[in-house]
Formats: structure tokens, sequence, C-alpha cells
């Protein structure tokens, strides 16, 4: 089998230069994100240095990083702590859906659009991006802080609304009848909720199932059954995401620390790879025009989000420093706001510029918010800022 030698220089050199980025960012205590994403737009179409042999490659590399991101994340809860935590946060949901989306379609409004291109922006403003809040968490070391359930809480909620919203946008996009967009909703939502109940009733067998003492099975175990389950989650319009993470919070004990510690390594490629295609699918000619409109639009939903996520850790008892770290992890928009832009943005030449130059912004506005929130308790602060590390 011969190997495209324009595809293996490619992936070298932008491994090297991520490898270079990486250590500046964490030399400074910074988190790489907002370097990944730049360096993606600068070797994206319409950058200074394309790399097109390798554009394939990073799109799927892209879908198994936001899996692998939520698969080890979920790995550091337990399920039954998590499903308290969720059913505690409905009303945290219910304030994300009007804070976050009433100013994305207040703006499509404003703009012109049409009810489809309104529904969708809203839906892009709404969505915090489960791949770089995953890996903020992890890299910031705040995975056993106290406010960190409840913003894992909010982000699968938001998924799992995803379940409903995507299915409904696709079929008002392509024209389809209104029994269509209800069928979609039902499987997704369905499909859901029964593997929520599969995981939560019959879920600690699977330890069992996957346990292994050689390393190496132990990874091709669980990663293909991640993968099988994302894939499934996408047949029915759910999370691929939520799959992961449902797999991940069903191992527990030695086999989860274990987990852990083979799947870290792949996890931080492919997240890296992630990272990399957000900036790699923008050209940025497209984004000078609609620059202002998306700064602004930015602004709005950067404080809008900071509100959910305090008033969510606010549900658990956390402190006024906890509160604004759960606030400024939410900032983040990704994955599920550019796959909106795919269903629609053809029908609508603003929709598509105006919520890729959004997603960039507050891709690198995030990380670096999050940085800045205070990490540990000061003197005399509250002790509900902290926490025991997470189960």
């Amino acid at each position: 089998m011969r190997t495209p030698v324009a595809l293996l220089l490619e992936l070298g050199v932008i491994l090297a230069a991520l490898s270079v980025l990486g250590t500046l960012a964490r030399r400074f205590t910074l988190s790489p994100i907002p370097l990944y994403l730049l360096t993606g737009l600068a070797v994206g179409e319409g950058g200074i240095a394309p790399v097109p042999a390798a554009g394939e490659f990073v799109e799927t590399g892209a879908a198994i990083g936001v899996i692998l991101l939520l698969l080890v994340l979920g790995l550091e809860f337990s399920l039954a702590e998590f499903a308290v935590s969720m059913r505690r946060h409905v009303p945290s949901a219910l304030v994300d859906v009007v804070l976050n989306a009433a100013p994305g379609a207040v703006a499509g409004w404003l703009l012109g659009m049409d009810g489809i291109g309104i529904l969708a922006l809203a839906g892009a403003t709404y969505i915090s991006s489960s791949g770089i809040v995953a890996r903020l968490l992890s890299d910031l070391h705040r995975l056993g802080n106290r406010e960190t359930p409840a913003v894992l809480s909010v982000l699968v909620m938001e998924d799992c609304a995803m379940a409903a919203y995507l299915p409904v946008l696709a079929v008002l996009a392509s024209g389809g009848v209104w029994w269509q967009a209800i069928l979609g909703v039902l499987t997704a939502v369905g499909a859901v909720l029964a593997a929520f109940t599969v995981s939560y009733r019959w879920g600690h067998h699977l330890g069992r199932l996957v346990a292994h003492p050689d390393d190496e099975q132990l990874l091709l175990r669980v990663l293909g059954l991640a993968l099988v389950v994302a894939a499934l989650a996408e047949f029915v319009h759910a999370s691929a995401a939520v799959g992961a993470f449902l797999v991940g919070l069903t191992l527990t004990g030695e086999t989860a620390t274990r987990t852990r510690a083979v799947l870290s390594p792949l996890r931080d490629l492919f997240a890296a790879v992630f990272f990399l295609a957000i900036g790699l699918s923008v050209d940025p000619a497209d984004l000078l025009p609609v620059l202002p409109a998306a700064f602004a639009l930015a602004a709005v939903t950067l404080v809008t989000k900071v509100l959910t996520g305090r008033y969510a850790a606010s549900r658990d008892g956390v402190g006024r420093r906890g509160k604004w770290r759960a606030g400024t992890a939410l900032i983040a928009r990704g994955e599920f706001s550019l796959v909106i832009v795919g269903l629609v943005g053809t029908l609508h030449d603003t929709l598509g510029p105006l919520v890729t130059s959004y997603v960039f912004i507050l891709a690198i506005a995030g990380p670096v918010l999050t940085r800045l929130a205070p990490s540990r308790p000061g003197p005399g602060a509250d002790a509900r800022d902290g926490g025991p590390p997470a189960s």
C-alpha cells in the first residue's frame, strides 16, 4: 500500500507545529486551544499555508477527538451521582435556553432572516462546545471542583436538546413536512432516553464485559464500544458525544482508572486535531464582512453564558469564585454550531460566515477567560469554592 507523501509531510509538519505551540502555551500556564485554532486558520483554505492533503484526515480525526474527550471525561464521574445532578439542573437547562437562544433569534430577526434562519442562529448561540469545555476542565485541573458537575449537567442537557432540535431544523431546511419533523424528534429523544435507562439500570455489567488485564485489549474494547455507541447516537440524530460520555460514566473503579491511563495519550492527540479542524474549516476572507455583527453577538452571549453557569453552580451551593469558573467554562461554542451551519448555511448568504466568525471568536475567548477565572479559593473565600476530587 502506497501512502501519499504529501499527507505524511503535511501531518508531520502540523503535529510538530502543534507540539511547539502547546509547549509554549503551557510554559505560561495557558490552554493551548486558542493557538491550535489559530493554526487551523493559518493552514485552512485561504490561509497562509494550506494543507489540502491532510484535510480529510483532520476531518475524520476531529470526530474521533470529540468522542474521546467526552469518553475520558465520563470516566471521572459515577453514573448515579451524575443522574442526581441532572435532575437537579432541569431549571438550569431552562435558564440556558432562554438566556442563550433568545439573542440568536433576535439577531436573526434584525438581520432580516426567515424563520429557518432565525431558528438556526438561535441554536448556534445556545449550544456550548462539549469538546472544548471537556479539554479545558482537564487542562486546568478542575475536574474535581465543586462546580464541575453543574457545568457537565448543562452540557449534557444541551446535547440532549440537540436531539430534538436538529431533526426539526433538518426537515425544515430540506422543505420536508411536519410529520417528518415530529417522527425525527420522537426517534431521537426516545433513543436518548433509552440509552440513559439502559446505562443506569444495567451499566454495571459493562465493566465486567470490557475488563481485561492486558492494556491493549482494554483499549480496543472500550474504544470500540464507544465508537459503536457514538455511531448509533448519530444515526438517530442524537449526539455522539453524549453516547461516548455515557459509556465513560458506566465504567467505574479499577477499570475506569486503567482506561483513563490508556486512553489519555490518544485523547490528547485527537483533541488537538479537533481544535485544528475548527480553524481549518474557516476561510479568513469570509470572516471580515461579518466581524462587527459576530463580535456584538459574541459579547452578548458571552455574558448570558456566564449568567447561566453562575445560576447552575448556585443550585449546587457553590461559592462566588466557583460560580465564575462555571460561567466562563461554558462560553466556548464549537462543533454543534458548525453542524447547524452545515444544515442550513447554503440557504442564507449571511448565516454561514456569521456563525463561523462567532464560533471562532468564542472558541478563542472562552479558554482565555476560563483560564483567568479564579482557580483556588483565596484568603477568606467561601469554603464552598473548593471541593474534593471527583469520584
